[in-house]
């Protein structure tokens, strides 16, 4: 019999989650900032997408996955670029 243990897992198994996102179907440039976007504009848009984020069933998902592939653009899982940023500088730090 092959050995199977070194193959990848499933795709579905990292995004099932999104299968539950409050976000799905939502226009993806509430999420992701235009060319150019400065305040008070990104600010706006960022907290609108966070307000999305504070309600949605998969919102821990969403923000591990983020991290675990650190996601430099848009708002997962309601963190912002610069807030996944620092939190992740943090969690280097310990």
């Amino acid at each position: 019999m092959a050995d199977v243990s070194r193959l990848p897992w499933a795709i579905t198994d990292h995004w099932d989650w999104q299968v539950h996102a409050a976000c799905r179907g939502m226009n993806s440039e509430l999420f992701f900032h235009p060319d150019g976007e400065r305040d008070p504009s990104r600010s706006e848009r960022v907290a609108a997408a966070a307000r999305i984020c504070a309600s949605c069933p998969v919102r821990e998902p969403c923000r591990d996955w983020a991290h675990r592939v650190a996601e430099p653009y848009g708002v997962w899982g309601g963190e912002s670029e610069q807030e996944r940023r620092e939190s992740l500088a943090r969690l280097r730090r310990g």
